[in-house]
């Protein structure tokens, strides 16, 4: 357990050095992002759902983890997306940009932090209402896109790399 909470702390600290050394955690890389003139924060994200995404399906298939399938509820997703989209449009900063941008000392970056706690708080609060409401609307189950197109993870992680590059390639042409 300890290597663990260990590996999980080492793997935030590497984590947060890459935001900020990718300048995702800058105000004005955020707007950009919001108005898609700069796609840095767009291309950190893909990359590094690549990553996890191959090192995860690595580890699975080595039987080293198992993957925990959460349920696809759409009640909980898209209310979930829009606020989390309304926050990011107002703040300028995401929750996990908030806690990089305290970390170089720009103290805008604390309302991202009393919105996340105070939206975490409410949701508490709601949740014995919104499990018997919102959270049971759409409830697809534990879906997975290899398992509802029936193939090998691989070759959707394999389609999803080749578009990501195809993607990468063509904002960088155009200088984005």
């Amino acid at each position: 357990m300890k290597t663990e909470l260990v590996l999980g702390l080492l793997t935030g600290f590497i984590f947060g050095i890459l935001l900020q050394r990718s300048e995702t955690v800058r105000y004005d890389r955020q707007l950009g992002a919001l108005k898609l003139k700069d796609f840095t924060i767009l291309k950190f994200m893909l990359s590094t759902i690549t990553v996890g995404m191959i090192g995860t399906y690595f580890l699975f298939d080595l039987d080293i983890v198992k993957l925990s399938i959460k349920p696809t509820v759409l009640g909980a997703l898209l209310p979930g997306g829009i606020l989390f989209g309304i926050g990011w449009a107002l703040l300028g900063y995401c929750p996990g940009t908030s806690l990089g941008a305290i970390g170089e000392g720009r103290l805008d970056a604390i309302w991202g932090i009393l919105g996340m706690l105070s939206g975490a708080a409410l949701y508490a609060e709601a949740y014995p209402f919104l499990q018997r409401t919102i959270l049971v609307w759409g409830d697809l189950g534990k879906i997975t896109i290899p398992q509802i197109l029936g193939t090998s993870h691989w070759i959707i992680i394999g389609i999803f790399v080749a578009l990501v590059l195809i993607f990468f390639r063509y904002i960088e042409r155009k200088g984005l």
